[in-house]
């Protein structure tokens, strides 16, 4: 069954890379800019999966992970932080967010989507 899946990155191109590497799957792909766009996203809409960089403008992944988590409809939705962020405290702080993964940029296309079909729920 298809599923939707949000991205947010402020760059564009990363935006595009992960869609083109979802896409294929059957998922379909919503994007946003920031967190804050993702967040007015989320609450227009249900998805099934987040994406999400940390460092944005506006507001972060961190920020956005908390914001979600305190929406009842997102309380369990997978979280996945993709980011540059490779310090173990950084992965901490993300855990204690409530994101249900980490993948450091630049990310593999086929680790993404096996990232992605582990913890989707079918």
């Amino acid at each position: 069954m298809s599923k939707t899946i949000m991205t947010v990155d402020d760059a564009t191109t990363m935006r595009r890379m992960i869609a083109f590497a979802l896409k294929p799957t059957g998922h379909a792909v919503v994007e946003a800019p920031d967190g804050r766009a993702a967040l007015d996203l989320a609450r227009s809409r249900q998805v099934d999966l987040v994406i999400t960089d940390v460092n944005m403008p506006n507001m972060g992944g961190l920020e956005l992970t908390k914001e979600l988590r305190a929406i009842p409809s997102y309380a369990r939705v997978p979280i996945i932080l993709l980011t540059t962020e490779s310090d173990p405290e950084m992965k901490n702080k993300g855990r204690a967010a409530g994101a249900t993964g980490w993948i450091v940029k630049p990310f593999n296309p086929e680790q993404l989507v096996a990232v992605v079909s582990r913890v989707l729920p079918n």
